[in-house]
């Protein structure tokens, strides 16, 4: 380049070079954040993340767990739902069974009935402690008294125990406790792949 008026001549610095540290600052606060969130998070909700995962672990073997935390569905007489005593029968039945057979302390309030017309049977799921009754949907005969291991575990897992021991039957903590851990988990994931991708692209800028 010419000399003006006596200085030396001007380079031109390429504007790359001039926001190539701008833009690894920038990376490198981002990781810092990712990081700090990431470990914040970790660790406030290490023990309900952990619950969840153990909980989730359960309900994923409850159908292989041997009859410990869901007893298998017994089969009946006859899948004709026309052979079949009327449901009011099958439920004064479910509820003298109850109360004879496990404890007359206990509460009839139903949590659902599960009809099970290819088996024949019908259960009767009390919200009280959680018992099944399977019944001979034909005869009325008792098949089996179950624990519902499974739904306690279930609402350990989805914080709704808190609701069922309560009685908050809107499920408040359920719902505010779904939100917080699904955004919790949500936040988790983000920041624990950006530590994870974010020095590989510091690295590959850096490269270039």
């Amino acid at each position: 380049m010419h000399r003006i008026f006596g200085h030396a001549p001007v380079r031109a610095i390429p504007i790359a070079n001039m926001t190539e540290p701008t833009s690894r600052k920038k990376q490198a606060k981002l990781l810092r954040i990712a990081r700090s969130l990431h470990r914040t998070t970790g660790a406030v909700l290490f023990i309900f993340f952990f619950v969840v995962s153990v909980t989730g672990l359960l309900l994923g073997w409850k159908k292989n767990s041997g009859g410990v935390l869901l007893a298998k569905s017994y089969q009946g007489t006859t899948a004709d739902l026309k052979k079949w005593l009327p449901v009011d029968s099958l439920h004064t039945i479910a509820c003298t069974i109850l109360h004879d057979s496990v404890s007359a302390d206990l509460a009839l309030d139903l949590e659902r009935i599960d009809i099970r017309k290819d088996k024949g049977m019908v259960k009767f799921v009390f919200a009280d402690s959680f018992w099944g009754i399977q019944l001979d949907g034909a005869t009325g005969k008792l098949l089996h008294i179950e624990r519902r291991r499974a739904d306690y575990v279930e609402k350990i897992h989805d914080g709704s125990i808190i609701d069922h021991y309560l009685g908050f039957d809107n499920g408040a903590v359920k719902l505010v406790y779904s939100t917080v851990m699904g955004v919790a988990l949500l936040l988790f994931t983000i920041t624990g792949f950006w530590l994870w991708y974010g020095p590989k692209r510091m690295r590959k800028d850096a490269s270039r």
